[in-house]
């Protein structure tokens, strides 16, 4: 369905290193270049890599791809930016076009701290700064757009406490539509829609209701084009598949429709998700019908 398709294009950033898959870097690294090469890899975005493991990666053949179909990294910076960006500078001249990250993603919580981590960045790289979203992030998204940046903010994680509640969400997609400021999400988004789902892959893990994809970015998308805020709240809790429906040419929820352009122009200002599962995503959907 080409709508579904403007919606998801490119959005899956895959992130298997990190929790609850945890992988060892070949093993993600081999499913990355699975992907790229399956039916899905329309939908797949970045590979999502810490700064310190770039030189982990040169090392791997799954790594040496062929000219002219380089893989998008995006480097997770760690404690000491600088380094960071050398480290990222030098990842990018080694590989020689077979890989390149250029994007870098790191936390910032301050407007102090986010006006000199992208001076320091100045422009090199896109960078997504993650900001806490517990109080108004206004003045934090306020910052980051004047600098030219990016916002970031966590969807979840791997206990109840790391999902924001519902309004919190509502609240950091609105500021970012007030700033014109584009952003991705990270965590707990692994299910086209919301629900309780286990937190783990293992047997004993707990649950807890987590925000889908769908949810988020199609509220994104209709938020930018009008929605008032308290419909788009009940768009992000959906959690019925009736709600939606998905053409060729466009997608409703309930009485609201976005056309395949509108959805193009959203996708511009709502950008991807880091998932550590790329199957799990595109699993659900195939299950839900809409691939």
């Amino acid at each position: 369905m080409p709508a579904l398709e403007t919606l998801l294009h490119s959005l899956i950033d895959y992130a298997g290193l990190f929790p609850p898959a945890g992988l060892d870097l070949p093993t993600a690294a081999a499913n990355y270049a699975a992907y790229r090469g399956g039916e899905d890899a329309w939908a797949l975005g970045r590979f999502v890599v810490p700064t310190a493991r770039l030189r982990d990666l040169d090392a791997l053949d799954g790594a040496r791809v062929e000219p002219g179909a380089a893989w998008r990294i995006a480097a997770l910076a760690g404690a000491d930016l600088d380094a960071d960006l050398r480290e990222i500078s030098g990842f990018n001249q080694r590989q020689h076009g077979r890989a390149v990250a250029d994007t870098i993603e790191l936390k910032a919580a301050t407007g102090v701290a986010i006006s000199d981590a992208l001076a320091r960045i100045d422009g090199q790289l896109d960078a997504f700064i993650e900001i806490p979203i517990g109080d108004d992030p206004a003045r934090l998204i306020e910052a980051i757009a004047a600098a030219r940046g990016r916002a970031k903010v966590r969807t979840g994680g791997i206990t109840a406490d790391a999902f924001p509640q519902p309004t919190q969400l509502l609240r950091f997609i609105r500021r970012c539509i007030e700033a014109n400021l584009p952003f991705k999400a990270t965590a707990g988004l692994h299910h086209p829609l919301r629900g309780a789902y286990r937190l783990t892959y293992q047997p004993d893990s707990g649950c807890a209701t987590m925000f889908g994809f769908l949810n988020v970015f199609l509220a994104a998308a209709f938020l930018r084009h009008g929605m008032r805020d308290a419909d788009g709240l009940e768009l992000i809790e959906e959690s019925s598949p009736a709600s939606l429906h998905v053409a060729d040419q466009g997608i409703a929820w309930r009485s609201h429709r976005l056309d395949d352009a509108s959805l193009r122009y959203a996708r511009g200002f709502a950008l991807a998700f880091g998932s550590c599962s790329f199957r799990e995503p595109m699993d659900d959907l195939r299950a839900m019908r809409l691939l």
